[in-house]
């Protein structure tokens, strides 16, 4: 394992850190509807309980017309950050909705992001010193792509029964990939795989266009990074742990108040450990050379950032993400999508993880 992430690698995949860890929050409480370890939560309370900040911002969900809809808010207590626990596979605008709470909240702040939003939070801190003071720590959550409305409200529609409407929903808690919950205004309360929703997700149906573009999968200007851990070794184990790159002497330092504080139950992991807990992914999504000349196929224009080498199994697990994605923008290829028998998804979703794999 270490030989496969060698240095280059884990500097083009990874960007600078100064610590690598397996961690969870010590109070199952804290674990119970997390999409993993619960770690953001502990690391946030503990911020907040020591005065270190006045707040955190964190993208919570709601029902809006019976649809789940992403919802940034600043949460000042441990009830508000529970809310706000779980993955969220939901597009949202960081720019138009959390960049003003920041700037109209007094006091200091917390902020968790996704790593193309951390990119222009931190554009923007550079260049108004008041923000930049105001924000005290950056947490960037790992993220492979996020994904339009409509792939939401397509699963929620397969499930919702006769006439009900959608009053609650989670995307994933509980161990190892979890369950996904939705509850309807009938009274059903309806658990099922996450792969429900992820085997979609993961096959890059319903993308944002502009995930193509990207290549940090970790966020490389955070202070702190945390995401899931798919190692095998892993699966058994009966807590689900958060992987963590601990980037910077900030946060070095607000993640070692937390281990002293007993909120963090933490173990010093190689960074090639993380880097095979995301083993799939990591590759993927910096190289985007492999989409640029996959969409040149596609009519999709994609910029050559990296000038990654393109073997045959990149070229063609970049086409099929290039192409479901750009499937899931007609009506007609919607109604395709939707309809789609699952053992067809399953397989395609095989043939890809298998490409990717090799």
């Amino acid at each position: 394992m270490e030989k496969r992430w060698n240095t280059d690698k884990v500097r083009k995949y990874i960007g600078s850190f100064e610590s690598s860890w397996f961690a969870y929050a010590t109070s199952e409480h804290l674990r119970t509807n997390a999409a993993s370890g619960g770690v953001i939560t502990a690391l946030l309370l503990n911020l907040i309980n020591k005065g270190d900040v006045d707040g955190a911002l964190v993208c919570g969900s709601i029902i809006e017309n019976g649809r789940a809809q992403p919802l940034f808010f600043i949460a000042q207590d441990k009830e508000a950050l529970l809310s706000a626990q779980g993955s969220k596979y939901n597009a949202v605008d960081f720019n138009r909705d959390a960049l003003p709470l920041i700037r109209e909240f007094k006091g200091r702040l917390a902020v968790v992001a996704l790593p193309c939003d951390t990119t222009n939070l931190h554009r923007v801190c550079e260049n108004d010193p008041c923000l930049n003071d105001k924000v005290a720590v950056v947490i960037t959550l790992f993220c492979g792509h996020n994904s339009r409305h409509e792939l939401t409200d397509m699963v929620v529609d397969q499930l919702a029964p006769a006439g009900a409407s959608l009053t609650g929903f989670r995307y994933r808690q509980g161990h190892w990939r979890g369950s996904l919950t939705a509850e309807f205004d009938s009274g059903e309360r309806i658990e099922k795989p996450f792969s429900t929703f992820s085997d979609y997700q993961n096959l890059f149906f319903y993308c944002q266009q502009k995930c193509h573009h990207c290549i940090d999968h970790t966020g490389f200007n955070g202070d702190i990074s945390i995401g899931d851990i798919w190692s095998r070794r892993m699966k058994s184990n009966p807590i689900k742990h958060n992987a963590i790159i601990v980037r910077n002497s900030t946060g070095s330092k607000i993640f070692a108040e937390a281990i002293n504080a007993v909120v963090l139950t933490a173990f010093p992991e190689t960074i090639a450990a993380v880097c095979e807990g995301q083993a799939r992914s990591l590759p993927f999504h910096y190289n985007i050379s492999a989409r640029a000349k996959a969409g040149s196929f596609l009519r999709i224009k994609i910029k050559d950032s990296v000038h990654e080498r393109v073997r045959w199994n990149h070229f063609l697990v970049a086409l099929i993400a290039l192409f479901n994605e750009k499937l899931s923008r007609s009506p007609g290829g919607q109604r395709i999508i939707r309809f789609m028998p699952r053992f067809i998804l399953k397989m395609v979703l095989y043939v890809m993880k298998g490409l990717e794999s090799i």
